[in-house]
């Protein structure tokens, strides 16, 4: 069975419950998860005891709000509309990843997930294949450098790629630019006060390697293929990370059925046991399965 036939077998009213949104879970979901970015952000600003600590913590929690903006490609965290396009555009404003664009870039990912030539993550190197493809990639480095181009780029009007549809490559444009002004404005708060660099940059490097880690889990080795119970991995961990991730570590629960929203994931999970193809039992299991036997260059 694949994931199509896997929906088939899902009554409409129980699919249509399941694809119900609502707002409160978001936002109840929202305000623990900006609570963390506020406190770690005033831990570290004061100076407190083991502050260097709140770095690395405040920086995964900015870090993983990659995942809340890639629920709200989908339109699936809030009921109302305008809540997911704006809560979209501020993580990407806090993670340098222009939301509109990046709406098109997922959905082609999802349109065409792991099929090489199709899929932009591929393209993205997002599946390192020896020691120092997966050390550049885990560093994180790439990533910043690769979204300030793309940044830049769209705010000249470049291309912005192949899957942004013509009709929405203006808006991609206006976004980059405001996005630069913004980033304008904090750069230039750093002549009065150093605290955007400690409580937003210094983290936000620091922070990226663990989104890095937990990001190849989702397709990392595994098939090529169209069926999602086999291209995409559910990864079972605890309820911080699940918290962080907005749910998302139920990966192939969420690229079988995108339209169900993060919290209702958990009951899709329930539904799906017995037809998941590709787990793994926390991310320290899927790391070191990765690692073990990474060449030092590639085969020819």
């Amino acid at each position: 069975m694949d994931h199509r036939e896997f929906a088939a077998t899902i009554a409409k009213e129980e699919l249509d419950a399941l694809n119900e949104t609502a707002d409160a879970p978001g936002l109840v979901h929202l305000a623990g998860h900006l609570a963390l970015i506020c406190g770690f952000g005033v831990w570290i600003s004061l100076g407190l005891p083991l502050w260097q600590v709140a770095l690395v913590a405040q920086g995964v929690t900015i870090c993983f709000l990659f995942t809340l903006e890639h629920e709200a490609t989908h339109k699936t965290p809030f009921r109302t509309l305008w809540l997911n396009e704006w809560v979209g555009r501020f993580c990407g404003l806090m993670i340098l990843l222009p939301f509109t664009w990046f709406r098109y870039f997922h959905l082609a990912h999802h349109r065409y997930t792991n099929i090489p030539g199709k899929d932009p993550e591929l393209e993205a190197g997002a599946k390192p294949e020896t020691w120092a493809e997966y050390l550049r990639f885990v560093s994180g480095l790439p990533y910043w450098w690769g979204m300030a181009q793309q940044t830049l780029g769209n705010a000249l009007g470049r291309d912005p790629g192949r899957y942004i549809p013509s009709h929405a490559k203006a808006r991609v444009v206006v976004e980059a630019r405001w996005m630069l002004v913004v980033y304008a404005l904090a750069l230039s708060s750093l002549i009065f006060t150093p605290v955007l660099f400690w409580v937003w940059v210094v983290p936000c490097f620091v922070g990226q390697p663990f989104l890095r880690l937990y990001l190849l889990a989702e397709h990392g080795r595994c098939a090529f293929v169209a069926n999602m119970f086999e291209n995409t991995r559910t990864t079972y961990t605890n309820r911080i990370i699940r918290f962080l991730a907005w749910n998302m570590p139920y990966h192939v629960e969420h690229h079988s059925l995108p339209q169900v929203p993060f919290h209702k994931l958990p009951e899709l999970h329930g539904r799906m046991v017995g037809h998941h193809r590709v787990t793994s039992n926390g991310y320290a299991e899927f790391t070191a399965g990765y690692v073990g036997n990474l060449p030092t260059t590639k085969e020819v």
